[in-house]
């Protein structure tokens, strides 16, 4: 069911995606770890193959990411795709583990980042996802800021998601990407999203009206010899979002909650967004699945009009 690229020797890349690059068609990749860690099964199954169907109708091929036994798979069999949201051995690995997982055969379900690295060594441009990692509040003690940032600054993938997660300090990683020179660009709206909730208080550094206009701006981007990422925040639908002071006390009660126990590093997102949920009653979990389809379709349209331009 795949094929190697034998420019990347771990790389396996499904027979539709490969087809797709090689005719220089659209394609948009998707992380996992919102398959594996983002959401409970089987909502997650459902919203992955919704997801891919999204991008399909909206004109790209979807090329889900993930490790699985060592290999980097760039789009996925139904069987890959439910193993990775019901395996409980399925890891969560940002980039600094693919050289681990790799060479010890391990399952691995990608972060931004490390999905990121992979869409790059397979040629994609265009990836959407839910929220972007960032700078974590009270950073200035535990130094926690996501591999994400760092991977933007120097990876040239352009990222579409509902802005930086809820549970971070917004106004910290927008200064972040400044200073790593990386576009934090909103669609269609001069203030950032916040995941949940279409505004975060902050006015978003550059903004465009269109897809198209995005990709005219990650076209300029690469041809000026600008290396690494691009983040297109795309608001969540009006009708979808949870506002910001309606959200705000349940993020509160969710980190403090997070504190008691302890929890530091890679287990504090998933913990956070579960515990959201379970505050919310399930609220949040439809905004989110919302939220990633709506990112699907915007990133499907930005990847048509990429490879229109080329």
């Amino acid at each position: 069911m795949t094929t190697t690229n034998t420019a990347a020797p771990y790389l396996d890349i499904h027979p539709e995606v490969a087809a797709a690059l090689a005719a220089g068609k659209p394609v948009v990749a998707l992380e996992s770890t919102i398959i594996s860690h983002g959401m409970p099964f089987p909502q997650n199954v459902q919203m992955a193959r919704e997801v891919e169907q999204i991008v399909r109708d909206h004109g790209a091929t979807p090329a889900t990411i993930a490790v699985l036994g060592g290999r980097l798979k760039v789009g996925l069999t139904p069987d890959e795709l439910h193993l990775l949201a019901t395996d409980k051995n399925v890891q969560k690995i940002s980039t600094r583990d693919l050289p681990v997982t790799v060479a010890l055969g391990g399952h691995g379900a990608t972060t931004v980042a490390s999905t990121m690295r992979i869409a790059a060594l397979a040629g994609i441009r265009v990836f959407a996802t839910g929220g972007t990692g960032g700078v974590h509040r009270g950073a200035e003690h535990s130094m926690d800021v996501s591999a994400d940032l760092l991977e933007l600054a120097q990876t040239d993938v352009c990222v579409v998601s509902a802005g930086v997660k809820s549970i971070l300090d917004i106004g910290l990683t927008l200064e972040v990407l400044e200073t790593h020179g990386v576009p934090a660009i909103t669609l269609g709206s001069s203030e950032f999203p916040a995941f949940y909730s279409r505004g975060s208080g902050f006015a978003s550094p550059l903004s465009v009206q269109t897809e198209q206009e995005a990709a005219r701006v990650l076209k300029a981007k690469w041809d000026l010899g600008l290396t690494g990422g691009v983040l297109l925040a795309s608001p969540i639908p009006a009708e979808a979002e949870i506002p910001a002071a309606d959200i705000a006390p349940h993020i509160a009660q969710a980190l403090r909650d997070m504190d008691a126990l302890g929890l530091t590093g890679k287990d504090t997102t998933p913990y956070l967004l579960g515990r959201i949920v379970e505050i919310t009653g399930g609220r949040s979990l439809e905004t989110n699945i919302a939220l990633v389809k709506n990112n699907a379709k915007v990133a499907a349209r930005v990847a048509a009009e990429l490879a229109a331009l080329k």
